[in-house]
């Protein structure tokens, strides 16, 4: 196993088996209260959870967030995921793909597009990475290995200082970004691994031609805990541990975003759990909640437990449209029955 294939085997052990979420940060929902509506007035049969993103019928508003590949655990659980995310027509990213661009032997254990022809499916790469050799043509790679609808762009600044030999030059990225947009075949999504951005940041990504944001928020599964998990050197454990609840909470970048942006596709990820969760996230302004740790830890133990998973989320999603009064999830965002606790 190359030191990259155990470095992913090592995510995925340290995510199911440590305890790696934020511990004194929230993701900042919790802030917000729904007004309970006693008399709905609607037939719980006709609440519509549909949408569409990029163009494409979704099924629910839930994006089945970027984790894994690069091993054969990786694969299972990424071929379960994919099912999943066919049967309920969900939305589905993959974990970054710079192992299957270097190592083209363990490019199946992404490919996941037979076993969810026709689903919304995001390619991932590091964005840093256009400062270590790759350009368009290694992007074009990941998106065909896929045949993705777009390519996810990842910012993990801070988890690449806690890495081990980590990749850190982030000068200039940001003109680069600009100019791989501008040539490529697929929209754009930037998003962070869990530490937030900003609107200001966001303003400078729409500008660079990204054409969606996931704020990716903390308050979920900390990489500087999971990269401090990992580390060998104390000084770098100490400083995954000095980190651990670092970032921006997935409600203030949403929030903010969308005050500045009110059409952009915006998704909201980042220590969401379940599906009122994921209305809050709705009724904030997103277009879609993409979740990771419920749907890896669902998928790590049986297709059984995700098909599971998947239901209650989607029935927690449509009960608090229900009783919120609200039939669909474009009522859900102009109703104003999301409120801001003092």
């Amino acid at each position: 196993m190359s030191n990259t294939q155990s470095r992913k085997a090592d995510h995925l052990r340290i995510c199911l088996e440590e305890d790696v979420q934020f511990s004194a940060k929230t993701n900042g929902l919790e802030r917000y209260r729904f007004s309970h509506c006693c008399l709905p007035e609607l037939d719980y049969s006709e609440v519509d959870v549909t949408t569409r993103f990029l163009g494409k019928f979704l099924g629910a508003p839930l994006l089945i967030s970027s984790m894994t590949g690069g091993t054969e655990e990786a694969k299972t659980i990424n071929y379960r995921l994919a099912e999943a995310a066919q049967h309920y027509k969900l939305a589905m990213g993959v974990g970054s793909q710079r192992i299957a661009l270097e190592k083209p032997e363990v490019a199946h254990t992404f490919a996941v597009r037979s076993r969810a022809p026709d689903i919304l499916l995001f390619a991932n790469i590091g964005a840093v990475q256009l400062n270590y050799t790759y350009g368009i043509e290694e992007c074009r790679r990941a998106i065909d290995l896929l045949e993705a609808d777009a390519l996810i762009l990842h910012l993990n600044p801070l988890q690449e200082c806690i890495q081990p030999n980590g990749d850190r030059n982030f000068r200039g990225l940001l003109n680069k970004i600009e100019k791989l947009c501008a040539k490529l075949p697929v929209p754009a999504i930037v998003k962070e691994v869990g530490n937030g951005i900003s609107s200001r940041m966001a303003q400078q990504l729409v500008n660079a031609g990204a054409s969606a944001i996931d704020v990716a928020g903390a308050g979920g599964t900390s990489w500087a805990k999971v990269e401090s998990e990992r580390a060998e050197n104390p000084m770098q454990r100490q400083l995954g541990k000095t980190f651990a609840d670092w970032g921006l909470p997935t409600a203030e970048c949403l929030t903010s975003i969308r005050h500045l942006y009110p059409d952009l596709p915006l998704i909201a990820s980042g220590g969401l759990r379940n599906g009122v969760d994921v209305a809050k996230a709705i009724a904030l302004g997103a277009d879609l909640a993409g979740l990771a740790f419920p749907f890896l830890q669902a998928a790590s133990d049986s297709p059984e437990a995700l098909d599971r998973t998947v239901q209650l989320l989607i029935a927690e999603l449509t009960t608090a449209l229900f009783c919120t009064g609200n039939a669909s999830l474009a009522d859900l965002k102009h109703s104003n029955t999301l409120e801001k606790l003092a």
